[in-house]
């Protein structure tokens, strides 16, 4: 969404208009996820540009400044809130030649950028600010000549940014397909641009038809569409006869549906219940829009097409979306959402460091961050991937981030794990870092100062930050209040190295494999105090763990041995993680920083199956996807079975009392579905949609429909797709849309991705989600879903 100005000094924000300085617009740099420098973007001359290092060339655009690969222009151009430049070369701009309001996810000071804060000799901080994209989109970094123009700027988009958050969904949709369409911005739309607007919006009209619509809506016969004219031929357009039809199929006149006829739908079709009366009242208060409609209890066609486009007819069941959980189990009892390698924003080997890293995954939910500290210069410990070219930064960075990001998504504990290589003098900096800039927030001895005999609960650690790492002695050691003499230095000396030896093994590069540590700095007393509930200690068997580990040690697993560990004893696995936290990590091989399936470790039972979060797939999706239910807390209970001190289940061999399920899903149509390649204007998409179970072994598998050709707006498919479900309490469903390529692969259209336990059932829209996660409003599809206890029927 484009937003014009009154003038060119004034820059409308909703209701608000703001000043803007004469000068010449901001410079920008952006932060690459690929490399460890900050390419710069020239721009008009002025201080910022000698900072930024960038050569003075007094124009807007490659024409005055040239272009070369990686040196480029940025405009953040006063006149238009758009930022412009060559998509190719910014990656903040890939996707398109200017980026919308829409994208932006907020807007920072200078001082909270890495980039600009190595800058700060040479401006004030105050001079910078921080545009951040929603999704995995590099952040833009930008510098005004001015602190005052700054100051107006950040105002200004921050605005509109809230400004286009709160308007009504069908407002932004009507608004932007009017934009997109109005090629030669006149504030009127010919047919020749409603014939362009068509294909934008991915569907293929025959002329006369798409003439007779237009001629329709032209109240003013001016041969142009104007405001509300544009608004009804959009109507026109999204008309939904499959809809219709479901309306009158309980409607008794085809006009409206009475309070019992509702009710029936919501009985029979929704599968609501015995809430179906009351229910039914909420909704048509909720969503009728005629006054007199709510006052006669009665609900219009487009009433029940605002309710199943709504929330309420979403396929997430809304008393999912709140913590409907119970928090007050041990930690042990919940998957908790994890992330391995935070500090990267790329690849394992050359890719950039960055507290965003942090700040991403902190605001996306994830309660477990992991931390690799090596010894830095001037004395300060600095976080990297050891042994590897990727970037490096200062330890205090990371923990002053994550001091002030941890709580804002989620109130529930966050933990740090803790990867030490340090000398003992810059573990000292490292626990001092950790007590004072964490200070009330950092959990350093138990809750109450007793002796605990099992985890506490995330309720009763909310706004806590643990540590997890190794440690000198016993959680009981450090409660003793003995007055002892203090063990000789060979004794201590001992203790310290074989408590340095219970450590999770650095996870090396294969160019690395070959170079070994000559010795292991002895753990710091003033480090390993700080470590309470989360002792890392070294797996040995499951027998091992009982008879010498206690309930505050966590063992870590790479993905390799987890595996390994669920095929040869499966049960073991999960009786070891009813009374123990694990932690899971992605191979060593992984450089590219892919990460495998979670869900064969939650099957398990395993906590803390830690991915790379920066890298989108499949993968992540199932993890968002898990994790979207419970207010995105970044805690989930797990299943009864999994918790059970005495459980008999294997998740490679699962039997009863579980109770399989058959899964029926009618995929029916699809809504205004975006197109694949945006810079093929006559390009159309021919979607497809494919539904696919993770479970245990035995439930995962896909099914899919046949491809619509040549329709992305409305393509229609009426096809019944049918599932077993062994274990349902372990599903994840995934709907996933392409793009048929009978040449190739076929494309990533959008996805959703949702518990099994947080399925509505009857006929329910799926908004889709792009590849980052990031909604594709207005793009969904429609379907009815049905579930039955039982496999009868059903073809394994």
């Amino acid at each position: 969404m484009s937003f014009w100005p009154m003038s060119r000094c004034q820059l409308v924000a909703g209701s608000q208009v703001l000043p803007l300085p004469e000068q010449a617009p901001c410079h920008a740099a952006y932060e690459n996820s690929n490399d460890s420098w900050h390419p710069e973007f020239q721009g008009s001359a002025s201080p910022c540009t000698k900072a930024l290092g960038v050569p003075a060339c007094g124009g807007w655009g490659p024409s005055s400044c040239g272009f070369r690969e990686k040196k480029g222009v940025l405009v953040l151009d006063p006149q238009l809130l758009q930022f412009g430049g060559p998509s190719s070369s910014v990656p903040a701009l890939a996707s398109s030649p200017a980026v919308s309001i829409s994208d932006v996810d907020t807007v920072r000071e200078g001082h909270e950028s890495e980039l600009l804060r190595n800058l700060a000799e040479e401006f004030p901080l105050e001079q910078g600010f921080t545009i951040v994209f929603h999704g995995r989109r590099s952040n833009l970094d930008l510098v005004a000549n001015s602190v005052e123009e700054a100051q107006i700027w950040m105002q200004g988009l921050q605005l509109l940014v809230d400004f286009v958050t709160s308007m009504d969904q069908q407002e932004r949709l009507d608004h932007d397909w009017f934009q997109h369409g109005d090629k030669n911005q006149d504030g009127r739309m010919s047919f020749g641009e409603v014939q362009r607007l068509l294909h934008l919006m991915n569907v293929e009209m025959d002329q006369d038809h798409a003439f007779q619509l237009f001629q329709r809506a032209d109240a003013s016969q001016s041969g142009t569409l104007e405001g509300e004219e544009f608004v009804e031929f959009y109507k026109s357009l999204t008309q939904r006869p499959e809809v219709q039809e479901l309306f009158e199929k309980f409607s008794s006149d085809g006009q409206k549906l009475t309070l019992l006829e509702f009710v029936d739908f919501l009985q029979e079709e929704q599968k609501e219940g015995e809430r179906a009366s009351d229910l039914a009242l909420e909704l048509i208060d909720c969503y009728e829009p005629s006054d007199s409609g709510k006052l006669r209890h009665v609900l219009s066609m487009d009433g029940f097409l605002s309710y199943l486009y709504s929330k309420d007819g979403d396929i997430f069941n809304p008393t999912c979306l709140p913590i409907y959980q119970d928090m007050t189990q041990p930690l042990n009892q919940y998957y908790i959402s994890s992330s391995h390698n935070t500090y990267l924003v790329g690849d394992q080997l050359c890719g950039q460091s960055s507290v965003e890293g942090y700040i991403r995954a902190l605001k996306r939910g994830c309660r477990c961050v992991e931390v690799d500290i090596w010894d830095g210069p001037s004395g300060e410990p600095i976080v990297y991937h050891g042994h590897t070219l990727t970037s490096r930064i200062p330890f205090k960075d990371v923990v002053a981030a994550i001091g002030q990001y941890a709580f804002q998504t989620s109130d529930y504990p966050v933990i740090l794990s803790l990867e030490n290589h340090c000398s003992w003098e810059q573990q000292e900096i490292i626990a001092r870092h950790l007590t004072e800039i964490l200070g009330n927030q950092l959990l350093s001895s138990t809750l109450d100062g007793q002796l605990p005999t099992q985890l506490p609960s995330p309720e009763e650690l909310q706004r806590k930050i643990l540590v997890k790492g190794k440690k000198l002695k016993t959680l009981e050691e450090d409660l003793e209040e003995e007055e002892e003499e203090p063990e000789s230095e060979l004794e201590e000396a001992e203790l310290q190295l074989e408590a340095q030896m219970e450590s999770e093994p650095q996870e090396l590069s294969p160019r690395s494999k070959d170079k070994k540590k000559k010795s292991k700095p002895i753990l710091c007393p003033s480090l390993s105090a700080l470590v309470v509930y989360l002792k890392a200690v070294t797996f040995y068997s499951f027998t091992h763990s009982r008879e010498h580990y206690r309930f505050y040690e966590t063992s870590s697993f790479s993905e390799a041995k987890a595996k390994s560990l669920i095929k040869e004893a499966g049960n073991e696995f999960v009786l070891h993680n009813t009374w123990q936290l694990s932690r899971v990590y992605p191979s060593g091989l992984r450089t590219d920083s892919s990460n495998y399936n979670p869900q064969e470790f939650w099957n398990a039972g395993c906590q803390m199956v830690a991915l790379n979060m920066q890298t989108a797939g499949l993968e992540m999706d199932l993890c968002d996807g898990l994790f979207r239910q419970n207010a995105g807390s970044g805690y989930v209970l797990k299943p009864d079975f999994l918790r059970d001190t005495q459980s008999s289940f294997h998740p490679e061999r699962p039997i009863s009392p579980f109770k399989a399920q058959t899964l029926l899903i009618q995929v029916i149509s699809g809504q205004q579905l975006p197109k694949v390649d945006k810079t093929k204007e006559e390009s159309i998409v021919d979607p497809l949609v494919r539904v696919e179970i993770f479970g245990v072994r035995q439930d995962t598998t896909r099914q899919e429909t046949s491809y619509v050709e040549n329709n992305g707006f409305n393509p229609y498919w009426g096809q019944t797709l049918c599932f077993r479900v062994l274990v349902p309490e372990l599903a994840l469903l995934r709907f996933v849309v392409k793009d048929y390529d009978w040449k190739s692969r076929n494309d990533f259209i959008g996805q959703y991705t949702l518990p099994w336990n947080c399925m509505q059932q009857g006929y329910r829209h799926i908004h889709l989600l792009s590849k980052d996660g990031i909604s594709l409003h207005p793009a969904s599809i429609f379907v009815h879903i049905c579930t039955r206890e039982g496999l009868e029927g059903v073809e394994s």
